[in-house]
């Protein structure tokens, strides 16, 4: 079968290899057929050296595919089940564990860019009846992060005014899901063109953020006082504008640090506007499963604006690092 290995940080070190085809599942465990993978920003960071990982890992923390066969004890899953993996596959329910299982595919431990993988059950779904697999592997990391931002932190309702920024992939999954769900979205990006792709996508508002720096007093006009829920994909240095944004008592989701780990913060302004500040790092096994129904329900389909096959994993990831990409980068098996 093929393996991409990371054997030192740099996208130019992704090697594929081949290994020994798996053919049997262990005790509690699915043997996987992988069809596809997705990349995120989680996973660049580890191939380019930001997240520490073990030598020779296999990257990727998205993975969807057709199950071969099933280990011992197993009943939840049958042989040609489609099925597509957690980010988080120790965290099964309820609220966030007080220490986070260890167990992030890409990460702690190999991921899913290979063909076969044998991993516990409960480190996988069903996938959305009717996606395909490079379709089920967007929902692992950035589906679910969009998913929490908005239904368990946000607690949006049909009216509520979402703020999504830049056109990455948990921020289209955010406007799709918010705009299913009866909300205004205003949409933020440096790139007029990428706008209106997001306004093709339902977005109520647009702000060009380059020609307006001031972003978030333009959101907080266009909301009529303020947004409810932001998706804050940039960090310390887009926070301020975040604040400004939402009303009082709003919740900014903060997913990412695209802009800046560290920076002035108007803490007085968050306790003024008492607004509500929840850090999303994707979410559990039911979580994924409650968005699985939606997608089901709702008939949402996720936007790849780039597909590679695994043996271009490296211009894939070179295309992410540039930042040239609209929803989700796919990569195909």
């Amino acid at each position: 079968m093929r393996v991409v290995r990371l054997p030192e940080p740099g996208i130019e070190k992704l090697s594929l290899t081949q290994e020994p085809d798996l053919t049997q599942p262990a005790p509690g465990e699915i043997l996987v057929r992988i069809g596809a993978s997705s990349l995120n920003f989680h996973d660049l960071a580890v191939v380019a050296g930001h997240i520490p990982v073990a030598a020779n890992i296999v990257p990727l923390s998205d993975g969807a595919g057709t199950i071969v066969a099933v280990g011992e004890g197993v009943s939840e899953f049958k042989a040609g089940d489609r099925v597509v993996s957690t980010f988080f596959p120790g965290w099964s329910d309820g609220p966030v564990p007080r220490t986070m299982p260890k167990t992030i595919p890409g990460d702690n431990g190999d991921g899913f860019a290979r063909d076969l993988v044998s991993a516990p059950a409960h480190g996988f779904t069903l996938a959305p009846q009717g996606y395909s697999d490079v379709e089920a592997a967007t929902i692992t990391c950035a589906g679910v992060t969009a998913w929490r931002c908005l239904v368990p932190a946000g607690q949006i309702k049909a009216g509520d005014t979402v703020l999504v920024m830049g056109s990455g992939g948990v921020s289209i999954y955010a406007l799709q899901i918010a705009k299913a769900m009866g909300a205004r979205v205003i949409a933020t990006s440096s790139s007029d063109e990428k706008l209106a792709r997001m306004v093709e996508l339902g977005a109520d508002e647009i702000i060009n953020y380059r020609e307006e720096p001031k972003w978030g007093s333009r959101a907080k006009a266009l909301s009529g006082g303020g947004v409810d829920i932001v998706v804050e994909v940039g960090g310390a240095a887009t926070m301020a504008q975040s604040i400004e944004a939402t009303r009082n008592g709003g919740t900014i989701s903060l997913i990412g640090v695209l802009a800046g780990v560290q920076g002035p913060v108007p803490t007085a302004r968050i306790f003024t506007k008492q607004v509500n500040i929840a850090g999303i790092s994707v979410g559990s096994r039911q979580h994924q499963r409650d968005l699985v129904r939606a997608l089901e329900t709702t008939g949402i389909r996720p936007i790849i604006g780039n597909r590679f096959p695994l043996e271009a994993l490296q211009e894939a990831f070179a295309m992410q690092a540039a930042g040239g990409h609209f929803g989700k980068i796919g990569i195909e098996f």
